[in-house]
């Protein structure tokens, strides 16, 4: 169709309903999309990596390079997905009756313990053994609230850990531990306004944070106050993004943020040159920051399960101690890499760790010895 200048007009969108795993996914799309645009658009939504999918249209697989105009789809029309086996990113393809495993674990064990929940009183020696020791351990504790007695320690608590309980909520009081170093939040039920920020940013000695396995959808720009963080574990929640203040954290040894919906890296991340381990799997990213290159001691990145077709390219020349990088599941094949400049130097060095691996696991076979060869098939 042209308009009055001559020129080609938009084809107007139309609905397409994609039936995947038990659910209907309708997009509004262009009768001039390809195939490939359409899987695009689709594995955000279905956590299928694109060459996972496999479409289906009246009973004929589809091609990438096709478009929706030349096979007749209309407006209205339906096609199928099916997902190819471990190509996927996350906890797995989303379904109709997805529902998180860990959650449904913490609401049996919240059934199973009713009355007997700790929310109350915790007895007297052990607050004074957590004055004396420093280490305030709560893990497992079938915990929905943080004990009084906790915050009453103050300033002599160096290490909190009330992961693995059904914990909602942070309050500001948590600031009143102003000497912490280790703090872990993991494996609870805490959203993005159940943490109270003001109150953790002002902790100038913290040096281990671990938020993985709640509800998290973003990180707030506090984040960057921690100046003495070491480790940070945000895994397995659904953050879309890094703040930008991440560069801030100018101590930072090792970052783990697997098992989100991450689409993008800020470049700040280059700022934070201490970094030895970097793990992004599992995400939505198609590409990472030039910046990377600064990371000059970093030693292994995890990047499986993601959309990537490249890496930055000075990512082997200039991260001279890479020897750990884990492509599963991405677009980047060997062919690509083997251009990059450095990427010698980089497989000797990945080839040396493999083989001194090997080597330990032999020459320990002399005294651990007992059962190695049990779960080994005839």
């Amino acid at each position: 169709m042209e308009d009055e200048k001559g020129a080609v007009a938009a084809s107007p969108a139309i609905t397409v309903n994609v039936k995947f795993s038990g659910r209907t996914i309708p997009l509004s799309v262009s009768p001039d999309s390809t195939i490939k645009d359409l899987k695009t658009l689709l594995q955000p939504l279905t956590n299928v990596l694109i060459r996972g999918q496999k479409l289906i249209f009246k009973g004929k697989v589809l091609m990438d390079t096709m478009t929706l105009k030349s096979l007749q789809v209309m407006d209205g029309s339906k096609i199928m997905l099916i997902a190819s086996q471990g190509l996927h990113q996350g906890d797995g393809p989303i379904t109709k009756n997805a529902t998180t495993s860990s959650n449904l674990k913490k609401t049996a064990d919240a059934n199973k313990a009713g009355q007997n929940i700790i929310v109350a009183r915790i007895e007297k020696n052990r607050v004074e053994r957590w004055k004396l020791t420093g280490v305030v351990g709560l893990s497992e504790c079938n915990l929905k609230v943080v004990p009084e007695e906790v915050w009453d320690c103050g300033p002599s608590v160096r290490v909190l850990d009330i992961s693995n309980n059904s914990i909602q909520e942070v309050p500001a009081k948590i600031g009143l531990l102003s000497s912490i170093q280790k703090l872990l939040l993991n494996t609870n039920d805490m959203s993005d306004s159940g943490i109270c920020w003001e109150g953790l940013s002002s902790f100038k000695s913290l040096t281990v944070l671990s938020l993985s396995q709640n509800h998290l959808n973003s990180l707030p720009a506090a984040l960057g106050a921690l100046t003495s963080l070491q480790q940070l574990d945000v895994g397995n929640n659904k953050l879309t993004s890094l703040p930008d203040e991440i560069g801030l954290l100018c101590q930072l040894q090792i970052l783990k943020a697997s098992n989100n919906r991450i689409r993008s890296i800020p470049s700040s991340i280059g700022n934070c040159h201490p970094l030895i381990e970097v793990d992004f799997s599992s995400n939505l990213l198609v590409e990472l920051p030039e910046m990377f290159g600064n990371l000059q001691k970093l030693k292994a990145l995890h990047l499986s399960n993601n959309g990537l077709k490249s890496l930055p390219s000075t990512l082997f020349k200039m991260c001279s101690q890479l020897c750990t990088l884990d492509l599963h599941g991405t677009e980047i094949t060997m062919d690509v890499l083997r251009q990059f400049e450095g990427w010698e130097d980089f497989d000797e060095r990945r080839r040396s760790k493999h083989q001194k691996q090997l080597d330990f696991r032999v020459g320990s076979s002399g005294v651990f010895d007992e059962g190695a060869d049990k779960n080994v098939g005839p």
